[in-house]
């Protein structure tokens, strides 16, 4: 469903650079077709950049202090920015119009299984840049779709389950490693109250608002509902999902996120306690799953998990 939305999009920007385009040339002067088109391109990319600033400006205005080991300079903030902006352009304008992964049928098998959750209003192309790099380890992995784009996240349990179900019965493997991408965290922990922790070796959330993020009280939906923090608080669904988790279930979890994340604030929400917390600085939320430093690290993840784990009899495909 999202691609479709997005293809829709993309086909307004491209008639509003048209339209602006033609406004150039024949009230504003513009003798040349590709001076208009240029102009009309950078006032799109204008507009896509003062999203990106307003939502750093209110994650900011509204997030936790940034400990000193990670403030950022000038050009700090500026490599910051301009990566978050070239991420959320990637990922809505290519990568999530054509959600694939990677190799798909040179994947070995090797370890345990992976599989992807997305965040809100995503789909399983934001997984573009991990699936070449879990492709490259022969790690069998799968991304879902999680759908309705505004649905609670309780009904995407059923979704996950039948996925992981999926993957073992292809794999061979009776667990999976769940990576999951901001909401999706909430999804993973919400399958793993339902569903218990048998067929899962690790659960890795990137950039989730574990505590709420007060930017959902912005955003449309009963999942951006559950996401939110009211008067400062977590709302009541994140707070009976905390309540249920047993220590041993957060040891189950590792927490990477970031001290600049521009849609979870405060950014201090992204630290579960009784998990594995993994901070990293000067990324924003969407670049996170792009950034070489987070890719490294989750690859890590992935492999101490496999290093222990038993292969599949055969080899399968993802």
């Amino acid at each position: 469903m999202i691609a479709r939305i997005l293809k829709w999009l993309m086909l307004l920007q491209v008639l509003a650079v048209l339209g602006v385009a033609y406004l150039a040339m024949q009230a504003w002067g513009v003798a040349s077709p590709a001076m208009a088109v240029l102009l009309a391109l950078a006032m799109l990319l204008a507009v896509r950049a003062l999203i990106v600033a307003r939502n750093f400006w209110e994650s900011r205005r509204l997030g936790s202090p940034v400990p000193p080991e990670y403030q950022l300079g000038a050009m700090g903030a500026a490599r910051l920015f301009f990566g978050e902006l070239r991420a959320t352009m990637w990922t809505s304008s290519w990568g999530m119009l054509r959600p694939r992964l990677h190799a798909a049928d040179t994947i070995t098998g090797q370890g345990l299984p992976v599989l992807l959750v997305h965040g809100y209003v995503c789909n399983g192309g934001y997984w573009t840049k991990l699936s070449g790099q879990l492709a490259r380890a022969g790690i069998v992995h799968k991304a879902i779709d999680l759908e309705p784009i505004n649905g609670d996240i309780e009904a995407f349990v059923p979704q996950v389950e039948q996925a992981i179900t999926e993957l073992c019965a292809r794999t061979g493997s009776d667990r999976v490693i769940l990576v999951a991408h901001s909401m999706g965290g909430l999804v993973a922990r919400a399958w793993l109250r339902r569903h218990g922790a048998a067929r899962v070796a690790r659960i890795i959330t990137i950039g989730t608002p574990h505590h709420g993020t007060a930017l959902a009280n912005l955003a449309a939906g009963t999942n951006a509902r559950q996401m939110s923090r009211i008067d400062g608080a977590p709302s009541g669904w994140l707070a009976q999902l905390a309540a249920s988790e047993t220590p041993e279930t957060r040891a189950l979890i590792t927490s990477i996120y970031s001290h600049h994340d521009n849609i979870v604030a405060p950014q201090s929400s992204a630290q579960l306690p009784g998990a594995r917390n993994l901070a990293f600085g000067g990324i924003g939320h969407v670049a996170l799953a792009s950034d070489a430093r987070v890719l490294r690290q989750l690859l890590e993840e992935i492999t101490i998990k496999n290093e222990v784990a038993q292969p599949p009899s055969s080899p399968h495909f993802a």
